[in-house]
């Protein structure tokens, strides 16, 4: 049989054709470079691959959907431009702001654009339009203004991280309604107000970290119903009022970071024998005992109770708890003998300096 013969004109047409199949579309492209062109990033040349028609197609940080060829991933990361072994002293360096236009891209499932140093601006406001966002990651810049207030559109969001910027304003009561959400990290902003009363509505919640900011007001009960919530850190704020009980008796926090606010009433008893390990309390206003209720169930990599106004005696029932690994009860106006337990074996004077009267070892003999 004969072969099927192409005049070169086909030819031209059919790569045509198959090149549009596999490229991105007008739109996304436009939108891309528009993106782009508002950021300066003059030393690591992330951009050189960004040319060409596909941006589908090796432009560094994008990626697409296999079968809609629309652009889903917008990753770039100043610690991916280059290995360690290139340049171990250098850090990412990017200027510019992020341009409305990365909201024309909308099937977008993910944006991450971390650790740049230099983009400032304000988070785009129709971000929220993006309704197939799952992950928005803009940590380690100078970004500035307020969270989108509507953000509670993104029902499909389950990242949310703008840790080390310079993100102004309170926290969206709309943001109690992402509640897909596993992972939010708001550390080391100029956030102030209130702790949203719903934020115990985010039932997967496994992270919350909002530290480092201004927020005031007390620590809602409504945490202790997120069920998964393994890691919570609201040091270094101005939360007042008392400490909710009900945090103590959460069944998978392992992590429970309060220092350096302005909390105060007693130590909760359940926090003695809870599941949480890595306890800090300090540089509060926290007054009366140490709950004398350790006991097996007790376990401490870290238990930090310095910097209050605790009195009374070290509880024996510390004796009995399985571990502790760094203990500071030091700046308190505790008084008696410290027990004598084998878990103090590997502690020194610093752990209890600075009360009224404490003795015993590693303190002066009473």
């Amino acid at each position: 049989m004969g072969g099927v013969w192409f005049t070169p004109l086909t030819v031209l047409l059919l790569l045509a054709i198959t090149s549009a199949v596999h490229s991105c579309p007008p739109s996304d492209l436009a939108a891309l470079l528009a993106f782009k062109s508002a950021l300066r990033e003059p030393h690591d040349g992330i951009f050189n691959s960004w040319t060409g028609t596909n941006c589908c197609h090796n432009w560094f940080g994008v990626s697409c959907d296999k079968n809609s060829r629309r652009v889903a991933d917008i990753n770039l990361r100043a610690g991916t431009v280059y290995t360690t072994l290139e340049k171990p002293h250098r850090a990412g360096y990017m200027t510019g702001h992020i341009s409305p236009e990365i909201c024309k891209l909308t099937f977008l499932s993910s944006i991450s654009i971390t650790d740049w140093q230099g983009i400032s601006g304000d988070i785009p406001r129709c971000i929220s339009s993006l309704s197939f966002l799952r992950i928005i990651d803009l940590t380690g810049n100078r970004i500035s203004g307020t969270l989108p207030t509507d953000i509670g559109r993104l029902q499909q969001l389950t990242l949310l991280s703008v840790a080390d910027n310079l993100i102004v304003g309170e926290i969206p009561p709309t943001l109690t309604s992402l509640t897909d959400l596993t992972h939010l990290d708001l550390r080391n902003n100029r956030i102030s107000g209130p702790i949203p009363q719903a934020l115990g509505n985010l039932q997967v919640l496994s992270r919350a970290l909002l530290s480092g900011n201004q927020l005031s007001g007390p620590i809602p009960g409504s945490i202790s119903r997120i069920n998964r919530l393994a890691d919570l850190d609201l040091s270094r704020n101005q939360l007042s009022g008392p400490i909710p009980e009900s945090l103590g008796r959460m069944g998978v926090l392992s992590t429970l970071k309060l220092d350096m606010n302005k909390l105060s009433g007693r130590i909760p008893e359940s926090f003695m024998s809870s599941g949480i390990s890595d306890l800090n309390l300090s540089h509060n206003m926290l007054e009366g005992n140490i709950p004398d209720a350790f006991g097996d169930r007790s376990y401490f990599t870290s238990l930090d109770l310095s910097y209050n106004n605790l009195k009374g005696p070290i509880p024996k029932s510390i004796s009995s708890a399985s571990y502790i690994g760094y203990l500071d009860l030091s700046h308190n106006h505790l008084c008696g003998p410290i027990p004598s337990a084998s878990l103090f074996d590997h502690m020194d004077a610093s752990s209890f300096a600075y009360n009224d009267c404490l003795c015993g070892k590693p303190l002066k003999a009473c």
